[in-house]
């Protein structure tokens, strides 16, 4: 497996490496933010927290773990909100998956398996789960038999489409061209 560089920072991307739950998180935080800015959320948490467990985020007071989000620089532009999902996100982990977030993944389920898991989790769409499924995929040595076709777009190689085809500074820009046309087309077409 290549070394993750989603946010084009050491620290940061060895933490999405290595930990399967701070790789979730940041897919739930990159919305209305930054790519980078998303999945940094992680390290950010985990400098304030001293660790980045989905049992110890889970059973944090709300207030605090908001606080922490807050903290400048924030964890996302609507810090509140956000750790009220991580939070709910951190609770699933833990009641359904014995707080081993790869566990959505590891058993041998196929893709379908792992897309169907990944819609049921707290703030994952039908996009997210197939961003998130193509990104387990492409960059995170995840087999599921199946999962290219249950990726939709997203799981199909040489594209340039999200942050499952990030790995370096340049594949990031071909990501944000790509965005900027997809969104100055469906503005257009809204006429």
């Amino acid at each position: 497996m290549a070394k993750l560089q989603l946010v084009q920072e050491p620290a940061a991307d060895a933490l999405l490496e290595a930990n399967p739950f701070a790789l979730l998180v940041g897919m739930l935080l990159d919305q209305q933010i930054p790519m980078e800015v998303a999945f940094g959320g992680p390290k950010k948490l985990e400098d304030r927290i001293g660790s980045f467990v989905a049992r110890v985020i889970a059973d944090y007071d709300p207030e605090e773990f908001a606080a922490l989000c807050a903290q400048t620089p924030a964890v996302h532009r609507f810090p509140g909100s956000m750790a009220k999902r991580v939070q709910a996100l951190a609770q699933v982990i833990v009641d359904e998956y014995g707080g081993d977030a790869a566990a959505l993944w590891s058993d041998g389920a196929d893709g379908a398996d792992v897309l169907r898991r990944l819609k049921a989790l707290p703030g994952f769409g039908e996009q997210k789960a197939k961003i998130f499924l193509a990104l387990l995929g492409k960059q995170y040595g995840v087999d599921a038999k199946g999962w290219r076709a249950a990726a939709g777009d997203y799981g199909k190689a040489g594209t340039h489409m999200s942050v499952a085809d990030v790995k370096d500074p340049g594949t990031l820009q071909k990501v944000r061209s790509y965005k900027k046309e997809a969104k100055a087309a469906a503005k257009a077409a809204k006429g």
